[in-house]
C-alpha cells in the first residue's frame, strides 16, 4: 500500500477534526477550543520532528534541504520559489498551498492555520534543534506567500 501525501493525510485528519472542533467551540467557545486544539497540535508536531530526527538525521542545512526537496515539494501540495539553498541556509516562499485550498473547499479556512500552520515550528523544534527557521506570513491568513526560511544557528 502506498503511503499517503502529506496533504492527503490533512484532508483525512480535518475531516474528522472540523466538525469535532466546530461543535466543541459551538459548547465551550471559539478562543478556549482553539486554544487547546493548538497546544494539542503543536504537542503532536514537536513528537513527530523529534521522530523525523531521529529516523532521518537532520543535522545539516543540505540535509535539511534535501527532506524538503524529496518530501512535500515533491509532492506537490506546496509550490513553491527557492530562493536561497547553500550550507548555512533554505528558503523558499510558497506561491500556491494545496492545504489552503484543500481547507477552503471544506468551509473551514479559519481552521486551516490552527490545524496545519500552527504546525510548523514546533515540528521544526523537534526535527532539527541546531537550525534556526523563521516564517513572517502565510498564505493561509492572507498574505500573498508563505515565508519559510532556515538558516544554521549564528550564520
Amino acid at each position: 500500500m502506498a503511503e499517503l501525501t502529506l496533504l492527503e493525510r490533512r484532508r483525512l485528519e480535518a475531516g474528522v477534526l472540523v466538525p469535532v472542533i466546530r461543535a466543541m467551540q459551538a459548547e465551550f467557545g471559539e478562543e478556549h477550543v482553539n486554544e487547546v486544539v493548538g497546544r494539542t497540535i503543536k504537542e503532536i508536531a514537536r513528537a513527530q520532528g523529534e521522530d523525523a530526527r531521529r529516523a532521518g538525521n537532520i543535522d545539516s542545512m543540505p540535509a535539511l534541504s534535501e527532506r524538503f526537496q524529496n518530501g512535500v515539494l515533491r509532492e506537490g501540495s506546496l509550490i513553491v520559489d527557492v530562493v536561497e539553498d547553500d550550507e548555512v541556509r533554505f528558503g523558499f516562499n510558497v506561491t500556491r498551498c494545496k492545504f489552503m485550498e484543500m481547507y477552503e473547499e471544506m468551509g473551514a479556512r479559519d481552521l486551516g492555520f490552527l490545524l496545519s500552520c500552527n504546525r510548523d515550528f514546533a515540528m521544526f523544534e523537534g526535527m532539527a534543534p541546531d537550525l534556526d527557521f523563521a516564517r513572517t506570513q502565510t498564505r493561509m491568513q492572507g498574505a500573498t506567500h508563505c515565508d519559510f526560511r532556515y538558516k544554521v544557528k549564528d550564520a
